[in-house]
């Protein structure tokens, strides 16, 4: 009987302090529990976000961002591959086998209607794919020797074997290739536009426009000081920042026009101003105010170019270049070197825009100059360029043909 009553007594205690126990474990994981929700002893307040969040996010953005930039490019080199493949077997076929138009039309047509939702296959495209192969292969090869004696060539024919596909090229956009192939002849002029187009992100209407307007033939082409004023490779980058001549086919001013009329057609066309200035130019005003002493002066235009870290001063004139212009353009980038320029920025640089410039008369001009400056023409008429040319009448040709037109409605 004591051994029952023992036994009992023994498994209420058990029974009691499992109780314990189960009572404690759960006040815990209730205490835990509340730990874990926002609240007034919370370390983040409900709706408040923990420090550091905000940058975090803005990193993850960013990482995102540039991880479907590389998934596009990657993708854009493997179309590109694939249509230089394409290319090379139709021209390595038509020269083993003799294919002709009729067999190119039919493989594109059987390519359509095995991928029936993939575009870039009719036949007019198939027959780009060869052209583009024959651009990098067997037209370097015919242009090589042509442009290896050409200075402002020579530097990209000697990236150009006429075996591989140059790197830059699988990087832009097929039609942007496409663009490039069908208005540009030479092969090293063909890879500068390549990759300028990569440089600045040119889409492809930017980019024909600076085909015809032939940049490759203006860029670094104006009268400078700057190997003198300025130290490398500032003075290299600025040369190229600056061209010769300027395209202001956008505006819509006579021979009769004054200055003040064409800072105001260029202000009306600020975007198109800053497209044909070139990547980096900021706009800062029109008719700045400098005082030096009691006198008054007016810049017509004042940029800052964010790469060369400067100010950037732009006088227009509506007539040909004088001497005395670069002396006021000396006078102009001092006082802004003196009133404007920071210690972080790097010297002012000014360009003297003219309606023409005799080349000499700019050099000597610029010559004993310490302020860096440059010399550039404008015109106001795009700039045809010379493979053009032939093909285009005569202004006799068209008054003929504007007379008989005349003479059939009489």
């Amino acid at each position: 009987m004591k051994t029952a009553r023992f036994q009992s007594a023994s498994r209420s205690k058990l029974a009691k302090a499992a109780n314990l126990d189960n009572d404690s474990e759960r006040s815990k994981s209730s205490r835990f529990a509340k730990s874990d929700r926002p609240g007034r002893n919370s370390r983040h307040p409900s709706g408040a976000l923990p420090p550091g969040y905000g940058p975090f996010l803005e990193d993850l953005k960013s990482r995102i961002q540039a991880a479907r930039v590389k998934a596009a490019i990657s993708v854009n080199r493997e179309l590109i591959a694939l249509y230089w493949y394409i290319g090379k077997s139709i021209v390595q076929r038509q020269r083993a086998e003799g294919w002709g138009k009729s067999v190119v039309d039919r493989l594109a047509a059987d390519i359509q209607r095995e991928f029936p939702g993939i575009a870039g296959f009719s036949p007019a495209n198939v027959w780009r794919m060869r052209a583009f192969y024959l651009a990098w292969t067997d037209e370097v090869l015919a242009h090589g020797a042509r442009e290896s004696g050409k200075t402002n060539l020579a530097r990209a024919a000697r990236d150009l074997d006429g075996r591989n596909l140059p790197q830059a090229v699988a990087e832009i956009p097929w039609f942007h290739n496409v663009a490039i192939m069908e208005k540009l002849k030479s092969p090293a002029e063909r890879l500068w536009y390549v990759r300028k187009t990569v440089e600045h992100g040119w889409s492809r209407a930017v980019l024909i426009q600076q085909i015809e307007t032939g940049l490759f033939r203006r860029q670094g082409r104006a009268v400078t000081n700057f190997s003198r004023t300025l130290l490398p490779p500032q003075s290299d980058l600025a040369q190229q920042t600056l061209k010769d001549p300027y395209v202001f086919d956008f505006l819509t001013i006579g021979e009769e026009a004054r200055e003040q009329d064409l800072e105001r057609g260029l202000l009306g066309h600020i975007r198109k101003f800053l497209l044909e200035l070139g990547v980096g130019f900021a706009f800062v005003g029109s008719q700045v105010h400098l005082e030096v002493e009691g006198d008054d002066f007016y810049l017509d235009l004042l940029f800052y170019h964010l790469r060369l870290r400067c100010f950037v001063v732009i006088d227009l004139k509506m007539e040909a270049f004088k001497p005395e212009f670069a002396g006021k353009m000396n006078f102009y980038l001092s006082a802004v070197d003196a009133q404007l320029r920071h210690a972080a920025d790097q010297p002012s640089i000014g360009i003297i825009l003219c309606k023409t410039r005799k080349r000499l008369i700019a050099e000597y001009a610029l010559r004993n100059t310490r302020t860096p400056i440059g010399v550039s023409e404008y015109t106001l008429t795009r700039i045809v360029p010379s493979e053009l040319k032939s093909s285009l009448p005569s202004v006799q040709e068209l008054e003929t043909w504007l007379a008989d037109i005349g003479e059939k409605k009489e």
